[in-house]
């Protein structure tokens, strides 16, 4: 049996089998790809968050940055456990963590400059686009969910 293909239907015919041969072997990689990112990500996200912790606990006292750098480190925990659980990216979380971040430097430029000025109202601002990012998101999912049932 040759290899080489002698007509298009005979193209057709290797191409199809090579296709049944490398899509689910494809497939297997990218599983394994997600998967071992996974991990990856979670273990960097606890690692991170614990030595934030230890930093706060040698420093005897935490302030709001810290405990809103812990909810950023919960949030991408939380994503990465859905992640598994469900293989989607919730989109919310993403926001969520953004809000978070910028709150934080809002919070840091108050506490460093001790007044108000264009950054910060470009900030609040920012809080602002991102919450009616969030309501987008949810109203998307809620009015139009997935196929499979489950809305982010």
């Amino acid at each position: 049996m040759t290899m080489t293909p002698t007509t298009p239907k005979d193209a057709s015919k290797l191409e199809k089998a090579l296709e049944n041969w490398t899509v689910p072997i494809g497939n297997l990689f990218v599983s394994l790809f997600h998967r071992i990112a996974l991990f990856a990500i979670g273990g960097a996200t606890v690692w991170s968050a614990a030595v934030a912790f230890m930093g706060m606990m040698s420093k005897g006292s935490a302030s709001i940055e810290d405990l809103l750098l812990l909810f950023i480190y919960l949030e991408i925990g939380a994503m990465v456990g859905i992640y598994f659980k469900t293989n989607h990216m919730p989109v919310r979380f993403l926001i969520y963590v953004a809000i978070t971040a910028v709150t934080r430097l809002i919070i840091d430029l108050v506490n460093t400059k001790h007044e108000a000025d264009m950054a910060i109202l470009l900030m609040g601002l920012t809080i602002l686009i991102l919450a009616l990012a969030n309501a987008v998101v949810r109203y998307a999912s809620y009015k139009y969910p997935s196929k499979s049932g489950q809305s982010e």
